[in-house]
């Protein structure tokens, strides 16, 4: 096992395009740490810096406390899980998983015991002897791990391995990865756009954009504490909802005023020093609109309603602005009618308009 360590690591392609901005963080040794963005924003870059596969033009990498910079991708210590499995077709499961031992030389006692070892961890024990055609996209995933598993790596590299599975298939592997962390204590990258596997799997997420790291923290941190626009928007399903304007005092507390003329009562909430003094944008997460009245209620209409079983999501208008509200399933006005909206005052989020940061 080992940590990694960036360090002002920067990428830039031949065309000039810059693809990691100076990247400064550290995978401690036995953690699962998440790298997540929109596509192009950098996180595969990363990871196949670690993996040796991308060449890096600024800072150092290290692993487990030694540079590898110029170190070949085979001496690292490393295994990775790519997006397809890659499974040989004409080998058997135990032959997928034996392969790459054999070839560095392991002898035979050894391979057949992290072979099964790895078998017995992923619940591949009855399929060893099957081909890579009779087996479900996730056992093949399994399958992909596995051949990871064996070479008993100080680093885990995981590259969008569920993008390929179904809705049902990528909850069971994530439960198998999760599960395949906790036992083995081993440090794992994980590279996904998936915010739904960032949260529920990284004990701590990178979010990245555009090259730029945006922000380091645990799920619950990013999603309570979100440090910018970008990453208030990126992490959360429905997204956060958005309000420009300028904050007013009222005699009821304060007041979104927008540019378009209307208003949302904010009640009382924690309003950042100076906030009041400048244009900003408020962020209110689906879940804290809420129908009913209170000292800070606005009227919407209804656009839309989504059920999804233990849940609703409402869309909503106020004046020009779309909001989505969350609320559990419940009788509703229907569509084009107004319903009474309250926020809740102490959930509210300020950004600075102009550079998106948090106040």
């Amino acid at each position: 096992m080992a940590n990694v360590r960036f360090e002002g690591v920067r990428k830039v392609y031949d065309n000039g395009q810059v693809a990691v901005h100076g990247a400064s963080f550290e995978i401690a040794d036995g953690e699962l740490m998440v790298l997540v963005g929109p596509s192009g924003c950098g996180k595969s870059t990363l990871l196949r810096m670690v993996a040796g596969l991308e060449e890096i033009n600024a800072g150092t990498l290290s692993i487990g406390g030694r540079v590898v910079n110029d170190v070949a991708p085979k001496d690292r210590d490393i295994a990775m899980v790519f997006q397809n499995y890659a499974l040989y077709p004409h080998m058997t499961v135990a032959e997928n998983l034996a392969f790459g031992l054999k070839l560095r030389g392991h002898d035979r006692q050894e391979v057949a015991r992290r072979v099964q070892a790895a078998a017995d961890m992923l619940g591949l024990a009855d399929m060893l002897g099957k081909l890579p055609r009779a087996m479900s996209g996730g056992q093949r995933q399994r399958v992909a791990l596995g051949r990871a598993l064996v070479r008993e790596p100080a680093v885990f590299l995981l590259d969008e391995p569920l993008s390929n599975l179904d809705a049902k298939l990528r909850h069971s592997v994530r439960t198998d990865i999760a599960q395949l962390h906790r036992k083995l204590g081993t440090t794992m990258i994980y590279v996904t756009h998936d915010q739904i596997e960032a949260m529920t799997l990284g004990q701590r997420i990178v979010v990245l954009n555009e090259g730029v790291i945006q922000q380091i923290d645990t799920p619950m941190a990013l999603y309570e504490r979100p440090a910018n626009l970008f990453v208030a928007g990126f992490l959360g399903s429905p997204a956060m909802n958005t309000l420009q304007g300028r904050l007013r005092e009222t005699a009821a507390g304060f007041e979104l005023a927008m540019a378009d003329g209307w208003r949302v009562p904010l009640g009382r909430p924690a309003v950042p020093p100076g906030a009041a003094a400048r244009e900003v944008v408020v962020g209110i997460r689906p879940e804290h609109l809420q129908p009913g009245r209170g000292e800070a209620a606005f009227e919407a209409t209804i656009e839309g309603i989504e059920p999804v079983g233990n849940e609703m999501f409402v869309n909503l208008r106020h004046g020009a602005q779309p909001l989505v509200m969350r609320v559990p399933p419940q009788a509703l006005p229907g569509l084009g009618e107004g319903v009474e909206v309250a926020v809740a005052s102490a959930a509210l989020h300020f950004f600075d308009a102009e550079t998106g940061s948090r106040l």
